[in-house]
This record gives C-alpha cells, structure tokens and sequence, in this order.
C-alpha cells in the first residue's frame, strides 16, 4: 500500500504546527535559526539569519531605552517596533519552512522541496534547492536565500504603506543620515564589533548586497571562529547587554530583555504572490562580493552612539 500521501500530509501539518511555534517572536526565532545551523552546518544562511535576527532584537528593545523615548514620540517608536518585528516574522513565515522541508528531505534521502508550494515559497528558491541538492554548493544557496528573503520582504513589509510613511517623516530621516540605524552588528567573543551598513535601505539590491558582504564577514576564516563562538556562548536576550558587557566600552543606556518590554504580537497571514514571476533577471545579483580582509569598527559604533547621545540632549535641551 502506498502511504506517501499520507506521509506527505504528516509532514506538511507538521511543519505548519512547528512554524506556530517558533515564529512566536523574535527569541525563538533567532534560537531556531542558530539550532537549525548547529544541526545542518552546510546550511550557511541559518547562521547569517540569526546574527540578523540578533540585531532586530536590539533595535527592538533600543526603542524602549531613555535615549529613543526623547528622540521619536510614542507612535514613531511604535511603528517602527511593528516594522521591524513584521519584517523578522515574514522572513521566518517564509523560510522556516525551507529549512523543514530540506531537513524532513535528508531523513528520506530524496528532495521534497515541490511541498514548499504548500507555504507560498517562490518558484525561483524551489529551484535553488533542487540545484543544491544535486550539486551542493553552499555558497550559492546562501546567496539564493539572501536574494529570495529581501524580495519577500520587499512585497510584504516594504512597499506597504506603514514603512513609506515611517520613513518619510524627517525626525527619523535626520536620525538615520545621521547615526546610520540600519547598521548590522557582528560582535565576537574577545569583545570586538565587526558592522555593515547599507544607505538607502529601500533599495533591495542594497539589501542583497549587504547580505553578502555580511556573510562574506560571517564566514571569513579570520572572523568566524570569534563570531561563532559568541554566539554559541551568549544566548539571545534582545538586550544589547548581551554583547556590551563584553567590550571595553558601553553607549551607557539601559537595554532592556526583549520580553520585558513588548508582547506576543498576532501577525496576519497573507497569501503572498511569487515575486520571482515578475523579477526573472536575478543572475546579477549572483556575482560574488569583492574579497577584503574584515577589520573591526568598535570606534565607528562608539561614534555613532555618541552621535544618539547629542542629538537626545540637543532635543531633551530644546523641550
């Protein structure tokens, strides 16, 4: 008798259970991306989403210390908590199953991934997993995971109305020009800061590009046994305590545990379109970053919380 459907639909309720789960908010789901990497090391995307996903904790819970309160008004850091954690959910809806489904498809020995189509996964990241399953090139799907999540953001977060409206106000525009919030932190475990950041965010081929160059960082021999190791040793608070105690210096500003200041949000879920039916041409964003050896930045990100710090007394002055 052949139970393959009936395996195939096991499989499928489970995952939808699992993704309830772990997509609950922002620590389980950096948890869940740092596991899936100690699980399936080949998998180099699941670490690089979990040291992103470490710092939209903290610009999470940035909102929430003295300094942001003085900065943007109440409804400013409430909808830029919405942006940040809408985009940290749709990125996980969208490719925890992914990583499920490659996981249930080592246990069979054969590829299922035809059963993403089940979560509305886009057609082009269903043929980067059967290509990378043939010829498992780990580099290549990292970059395909890279390209497909920020199209995926781009249609679900991006382009709605919320964000364009944040980011047109001037008070946060200054603020960005200014002290580079986009900015993505790699700290590692001798208390170094390794930092990307991309200007204009909107744009998503920056975004792509940035990807690269931070898993270029990630995964430089110089630097991925200190960053890894700080990951592995410092678990996930969404306090930017989780890193700053180990430096030899500190912005001085409370940062508080992610749970301590914001809820379980309700996302609703939405049936996405298959960006890559309109977007065909993505061989570009394939090419490699250019080589460069990773230098840490501790003065650049000291400078840019100095540059918080005066704007929030220059404003707390002027009340």
């Amino acid at each position: 008798m052949n139970d393959q459907p009936q395996r195939q639909s096991s499989i499928l309720e489970t995952i939808h259970k699992q993704l309830k789960i772990f997509n609950m908010d922002n620590l389980t789901r950096t948890s869940y991306y740092e596991r899936y990497y100690d699980q399936n090391p080949e998998i180099r995307w699941a670490l690089l989403a979990g040291i992103v996903s470490r710092n939209a904790g903290w610009n999470m819970t940035d909102l929430a210390n003295e300094w942001f309160r003085t900065l943007l008004n109440e409804e400013d850091r409430h909808k830029l908590f919405a942006i940040y954690e809408a985009s940290n959910w749709t990125i996980f809806q969208d490719a925890c199953p992914q990583l499920m489904i490659y996981e249930q498809s080592k246990r069979q020995g054969r590829p299922l991934f035809y059963l993403l189509k089940e979560f509305g996964v886009s057609s082009f990241i269903i043929n980067e997993w059967k290509t990378f399953w043939e010829k498992h090139s780990e580099e290549r799907l990292c970059t395909a995971l890279i390209i497909n999540e920020q199209f995926v953001l781009e249609e679900a977060v991006l382009q709605k109305p919320l964000f364009k409206q944040v980011i047109s106000k001037k008070p946060f525009f200054h603020l960005e020009q200014h002290t580079h919030l986009s900015y993505v932190l790699l700290p590692s475990i001798d208390g170094c800061l390794y930092t990307l950041y991309v200007r204009p965010f909107q744009k998503v081929s920056n975004r792509i590009n940035l990807g690269k160059q931070l898993a270029f960082i990630l995964f430089h021999p110089d630097t991925y046994p200190s960053i890894r190791s700080f990951m592995i040793h410092h678990p996930h608070t969404g306090s930017r305590h989780d890193y700053d105690k180990l430096m030899s210096w500190s912005p001085r500003v409370e940062s508080f545990p992610l749970r301590l200041v914001y809820p379980v949000v309700t996302h609703q879920l939405m049936k996405r379109k298959d960006w890559s039916a309109k977007h065909t041409n993505v061989a570009s964003y394939f090419k490699p970053v250019k080589p460069w050896k990773p230098v840490t930045r501790d003065q650049w990100v000291q400078h840019k919380w100095m540059m918080i710090y005066l704007a929030k007394t220059l404003k707390k002055w002027m009340i």
